[in-house]
C-alpha cells in the first residue's frame, strides 16, 4: 500500500514540473524545449522525469488541463455575479486579457496563442485538451453573456453561445497578432469591436 505522504510527494513534484515548464515554454515554445532544461530548473533529477510522465507529449498534455483547470477558477471568480453588473465583469476580464498578453512579462501569457499552431499538428491529444479547455472558456464567458441578456443588461436579439463563439475567436487572433506586430492596436480594436457587438 501507497503510504498518503508518499503521493502528496509524487503529486508535489509533479505540479512542480508542470509549474516550471510552463513559463519555460511561454517563453521558447513547447518542441523547442527539452526535457533537462525543464528538469535542471525545476530542480529535479534529470532521470526521474518519467517516474511522473509516460512521455513528453503526456506531459504537454498534463500541462494543458493545469493551464485549463487554473484559468477556469480564476473565471469563475473573474465572472462572478459578486464582481458587479455583467457588462462590468465583462470589460474588467477583457481589459485584464488585453494588459496581461501586452505586458513584458512571460508568465501570464496566453498559453492557448503561444501552442496552439504548433501542438496541433504535433499531437491529438494535446490539440484535443485545447479543443476541451477553450469550449470550457467559452461557455463559461457565455453563461454571463446569457445572464447579461436575460436581466435586460446586454441586447435581447443576440444568440449567447454565438456571440461569445464570435468574440472569444476574435480576441485570439487579436492576442496573436498583438504578438506578430508588437503593438497592442489588435487588442485595443478587438476591445473596441467587442463593445459594439454587445452595445457597452
Amino acid at each position: 500500500m501507497v503510504h498518503a505522504q508518499t503521493i502528496t510527494k509524487i503529486s508535489d513534484k509533479r505540479q512542480q514540473i508542470i509549474d516550471t515548464a510552463k513559463n519555460i515554454i511561454l517563453g521558447k515554445g513547447f518542441a523547442a524545449v527539452g526535457l533537462n532544461e525543464i528538469l535542471t530548473t525545476a530542480s529535479v533529477p534529470k532521470g526521474s522525469f518519467y517516474h511522473y510522465f509516460k512521455s513528453k507529449e503526456q506531459f504537454g498534455d498534463a500541462m494543458l488541463e493545469n493551464y485549463f483547470d487554473t484559468y477556469l477558477e480564476q473565471l469563475e471568480i473573474a465572472l462572478s455575479a459578486a464582481r458587479g453588473s455583467v457588462k462590468a465583469r465583462l470589460l474588467e476580464y477583457f481589459n485584464v486579457w488585453l494588459l496581461s498578453q501586452t505586458s513584458d512579462t512571460t508568465h501570464d501569457k496566453c498559453l492557448v496563442v503561444k501552442l496552439s499552431a504548433e501542438v496541433t499538428d504535433l499531437s491529438e491529444a494535446m490539440r484535443m485538451t485545447l479543443k476541451h479547455g477553450t469550449d470550457r472558456v467559452i461557455n463559461r464567458i457565455a453563461v454571463c453573456v446569457q445572464e447579461g441578456i436575460d436581466h435586460g443588461e446586454l441586447p435581447a436579439h443576440l444568440d449567447a453561445k454565438f456571440v461569445t463563439n464570435e468574440i472569444y475567436y476574435m480576441w485570439v487572433g487579436a492576442t496573436l497578432l498583438t504578438k506578430v506586430q508588437h503593438s497592442r492596436e489588435p487588442l485595443e480594436c478587438a476591445m473596441a469591436s467587442m463593445k459594439n457587438r454587445l452595445s457597452i
